[in-house]
């Protein structure tokens, strides 16, 4: 099955506009959105409303207008307000898109799971944060027990959930060596979480450079899923040359991007080898 993946398009329009182009002329089998996917911040161009309703649900429309079986698989990432995931549960319930945040779906022969937590990060929402082993927080970051969130959450749960914990629930759902795993948090360590912040201090401590989920390195290397998508960190395919890394039988990759291009990857899921991730331009 031949297959996009996108990640932390935050909004842009344009970027919007040249994914739904190409979705329309190449006709994959499935697109996927890796989550950071709404406007925010002062920049804003529209409301998040205006936008879900006129460039994200409206461009998947006119999309399956031309093709109904194309199927768009959808997580939210850590800037997106939670709020507004109604939107996107009430797009799955008509049919429009399978929101999968926590959820295991067939394709084809294959399954798909979604997970939008990322460990403690410095920034203040905290919709879609989580602890990722322990309650331990790096340097620099804020735990996910202060900031803000846009929905109201458990006390228990914001204090006592890990990443780890929701992998070891969500490993049962389907056999790993036929699952595609669509992840926000790149796995810690790897070519895909690597920040800008080399020399950077905090009170004296240094702050590490990698923030990907150590939770998600080790159920990746423990269970070897067969595909794992990753955004979140977006300088690091420039920092490190790569956006793509193999772990045993497991491709892992990213499409998050620091420039104004489209990030594409595409990938047939019979041949994930032959992956490929374009930088699409501005026409």
């Amino acid at each position: 099955m031949r297959c996009f993946f996108v990640s932390d398009l935050h909004g842009r329009v344009e970027q919007y506009k040249r994914l739904f182009n190409l979705v329309s002329s190449e006709r994959p089998d499935a697109v996927f959105f890796g989550g950071d996917l709404l406007p925010g911040g002062f920049g804003a161009a529209m409301d998040i409303s205006s936008f879900l309703k006129n460039v994200f649900f409206q461009g998947i429309r006119d999309v399956r207008n031309g093709d109904k079986n194309i199927r768009f698989f959808v997580i939210l990432g850590n800037d997106d307000p939670r709020i507004h995931e109604s939107s996107f549960i009430d797009a799955d319930e008509e049919g429009l898109i399978e929101y999968v945040h926590d959820q295991t779906v067939p394709f084809g022969g294959l399954f798909v799971t979604g997970y939008s937590f990322v460990p403690p990060t410095p920034f203040l929402l905290k919709d879609w944060e989580r602890y990722d082993v322990s309650r331990f927080v790096d340097v620099g970051s804020v735990s996910p027990e202060e900031g803000i969130r846009t929905v109201p959450v458990p006390e228990n749960e914001v204090r006592y959930s890990t990443i780890a914990e929701d992998l070891q629930r969500l490993a049962e759902a389907s056999p790993l060596e036929k699952t595609i795993f669509l992840f926000h948090s790149p796995p810690f360590g790897s070519y895909l979480d690597r920040v800008g912040l080399d020399g950077r201090m905090v009170d004296h401590a240094p702050v590490d450079v990698h923030v990907g989920s150590v939770a998600i390195r080790r159920f990746i290397e423990k269970e070897q899923p067969l595909l794992t998508l990753h955004g979140h960190i977006h300088e690091s395919p420039m920092l490190t040359g790569h956006w793509r890394e193999t772990k045993g039988r497991t491709l892992s990759c990213s499409a998050a991007h620091d420039g104004p291009e489209l990030a594409l990857v595409r990938f047939d899921t019979d041949d994930l080898a032959n992956a490929s991730r374009e930088l699409v331009p501005q026409p």
